[in-house]
């Protein structure tokens, strides 16, 4: 098991916003995966809400439109289909079941160790300035 914050802070939902490139495969057409989404030429630039609950996970795309001198206009949908899962580095952050106190001592205690601390609500993290 490994010890990350969520463990340490029994967290049951995890939601992410990211910005990316994405290609998509027009239909009856086989999607091109040597071609970086970054690199190809009809790329769509979305933004990524992910939600993922022991219940389950949820995806849902946001294309970017920016007027023509590229500074940002609106949030729009995107054609893609709903997915019944994703995979990759930014799925399954949550441990598979939920951590009891034992765990949660153990792993707050480790971050302590690793100087990681959890921000604060009201207040702005400040990276240390060899970090920036």
């Amino acid at each position: 098991m490994s010890l990350r914050t969520d463990s340490a802070h029994a967290a049951t939902v995890i939601v992410m916003a990211l910005e990316a490139w994405m290609k998509t495969a027009t239909p009856g057409e086989k999607l091109d995966t040597t071609e970086a989404p970054s690199e190809a030429f009809d790329r769509q630039e979305v933004i990524v809400l992910m939600g993922e609950s022991h219940g389950g996970q949820k995806q849902k795309f946001l294309s970017i439109i920016r007027h023509g001198n590229g500074k940002f206009f609106n949030l729009g949908e995107t054609t893609v289909p709903g997915m019944d899962k994703m995979t990759g580095r930014f799925a399954q952050i949550l441990p598979p079941k939920v951590a009891d106190d034992q765990i949660r001592l153990l792993a707050k205690t480790m971050l302590k160790v690793k100087g990681v601390n959890a921000a604060k609500p009201g207040r702005t993290v400040r990276l240390p300035r060899t970090r920036r």
